[in-house]
């Protein structure tokens, strides 16, 4: 495996994580919000604060790595993604800014505040609807490079029906993910009221998640056919996806082995995320950036693989920790800590 590659492997396993872990986290601040408007709060509000209180000050870690790592692999995505993401990038900071400060708000100030917990709500469903604007561009046709610079093409990103098609599975794709671990945690602390609304909330949105699937491969067929024929090479990928979703539907809508069932849900996304990306290659953004023409010195380059793998061997450990003193601690996870 040469040198670009396993260095956009390392990446995008961070990427992944952050997809996970963030979806899990995004979800539950709308599901939180939801049971304050639908009167249900005295049902889901403890289980969901006892999985945010020591997870949501993690969350942005595998983003951080991943987007410290691109620059210094591949010192071109700074010079055309840092136009193109500058309107999108500056909307998510700002949301994670406000994301992470009405959350604080919300458990040390004025708990009460309806408001807070919408800001925490809403913000958990635009954030990944503006970083999801970062794969889309990375399709090609929103910028144009002359001899003045780069140009970002705004009006042509937000009438993209492409571009709303990734929008929209962003958004279900994180409440489909945030209700089956939620579906999980709550059989985990015998909660069965609470695990009963999620269960009907991951089914909920498991159709919404594999029709905007469908969406986005309708659209990548229009607006990038060259990347859409590679993935139809690597379709065997997408239909491992395919079918890790219908066991995971399956044994939730069964009312079973929740913990299987999510651990198909991380597979599911974890093959048809990595097929999107394999597929995508040799671009990181089209057609300006490939993984060889940009790549950073193989000296550098080297540092940089053995520095993320080893962040990698802290970071999966230290969420297993985590996990396991807190999340999946038998009497935390059932509130009696």
């Amino acid at each position: 495996m040469s040198l670009e590659v396993l260095g956009i492997t390392v990446l995008w396993l961070f990427l992944y994580g952050y997809l996970i872990v963030a979806s899990i986290d995004f979800g539950a601040g709308f599901f939180a919000y939801y049971a304050r408007i639908s009167k249900r709060e005295h049902i889901m509000s403890k289980l969901i604060s006892r999985y945010l209180s020591p997870v949501w000050e993690v969350t942005n870690v595998f983003f951080v790595f991943f987007f410290v790592g691109l620059v210094g692999f591949f010192p071109d995505t700074a010079y055309y993604y840092g136009t193109a993401l500058l309107l999108p990038g500056s909307v998510a900071i700002i949301l994670i800014a406000i994301r992470g400060s009405f959350y604080a708000f919300g458990n040390y100030g004025s708990k009460d505040s309806t408001l807070y917990l919408f800001l925490y709500g809403a913000t958990g469903l635009l954030i990944p609807a503006a970083l999801s604007t970062a794969l889309t561009i990375s399709e090609g046709g929103y910028l144009t490079e002359d001899e003045n610079g780069v140009t970002f093409l705004a009006g042509e990103l937000f009438t993209s029906p492409y571009s709303w098609s990734v929008v929209f599975l962003a958004i279900v794709s994180v409440l489909f993910i945030s209700a089956s671990f939620l579906t999980y945690y709550a059989d985990r602390a015998e909660d069965k009221d609470s695990r009963e609304i999620m269960r009907k909330f991951a089914l909920w949105w498991s159709a919404p998640t594999i029709g905007a699937s469908l969406l986005v491969f309708a659209g990548l067929r229009s607006h990038n056919g060259e990347h859409f024929e590679r993935a139809l090479d690597l379709w065997w990928m997408f239909g491992l996806s395919l079918v890790f979703f219908l066991i995971a539907v399956y044994l939730i809508k069964q009312k079973k082995k929740y913990g299987t069932a999510f651990l198909m849900v991380m597979l599911q996304f974890f093959f048809a995320f990595f097929g999107y990306g394999a597929s995508h290659l040799p671009y990181i953004l089209y057609p300006y950036i490939t993984i060889e023409g940009s790549v950073v010195n193989e000296t550098m380059g080297t540092a940089l693989v053995i520095v993320f793998i080893l962040g990698l061997c802290l970071l999966i450990p230290s969420l297993y920790l985590l996990m396991r003193l807190f999340l999946f601690d038998a009497d935390y996870v059932k509130g009696k800590k």
